[in-house]
């Protein structure tokens, strides 16, 4: 099926090109999206008629795009999911929660420009792709945490297989001291005992002074 490319089309064509595609593409998507148009004749005359205008447009909003593109690099966004010890999250996140995580921060994203070639289902950090305009694209970083605690961590390069290591150590670490504190105060009383018992004096009541006397006369 022909038509005919209403804008740049990644891996089709640029605006104005005729190209073939299947017709399912076509009809679910190109024409849908506005896109493209069908390449009969009437169609073909009528966008030499308005070339001019589209490629104006297409201009204006290529600029726009990339003014937002240069804000809009490199950021990193917060997506707070509840997820097992092994960091594998309870649902995923998706174009529109990578959508809705950037539009809070105050840039203006639609969920049918981000790529994701599966859904996230893993805690960490997540490079994803917005197609902002047909010939501009932007990374943008999704930091899928536990909490912001745990965002900030992982911001820092800790995976949460370290994070795990970590808070497992720092248990047994203070475990080990409960058993070291435990140990030395039962040492310290075992101490106490023996300097008290080596300090009493032996003594010898009237009794046994008196049989020892009477031994000593006879």
């Amino acid at each position: 099926m022909d038509v005919i490319l209403l804008e740049r089309v990644a891996k089709l064509g640029q605006m104005g090109d005729v190209v073939s595609v299947k017709e399912g593409y076509a009809r679910n998507y190109l024409l849908p999206q506005k896109k493209a148009l069908w390449a009969s004749k009437a169609n073909v005359a009528a966008f030499e008629d308005q070339k001019a205008q589209l490629e104006a447009r297409n201009l204006e909003t290529k600029k726009e795009s990339e003014d937002l593109a240069s804000r809009l690099e490199g950021q990193q966004f917060i997506v707070i999911r509840s997820a097992s010890d092994g960091g594998a999250l309870y649902g995923s996140v998706s174009t529109r929660d990578a959508a809705d995580a950037a539009h809070e921060n105050g840039f203006d994203v639609d969920r049918k420009q981000v790529a994701l070639a599966a859904p996230i289902k893993e805690l960490g950090l997540h490079d994803v792709i917005i197609t902002l305009h047909p010939e501009v694209d932007v990374t943008i970083q999704l930091n899928v945490a536990r909490s912001q605690e745990e965002a900030e961590l992982q911001a820092q390069g800790k995976s949460i297989q370290e994070l795990a290591a970590e808070e497992e150590a720092a248990a047994e670490f203070e475990i080990q001291e409960l058993f070291d504190d435990i140990g030395a105060a039962q040492l310290d009383e075992l101490e106490t005992v023996d300097e008290q018992e080596t300090a009493q004096p032996a003594t010898l009541d009237k009794t046994e002074l008196d049989d020892r006397l009477s031994d000593d006369e006879d």
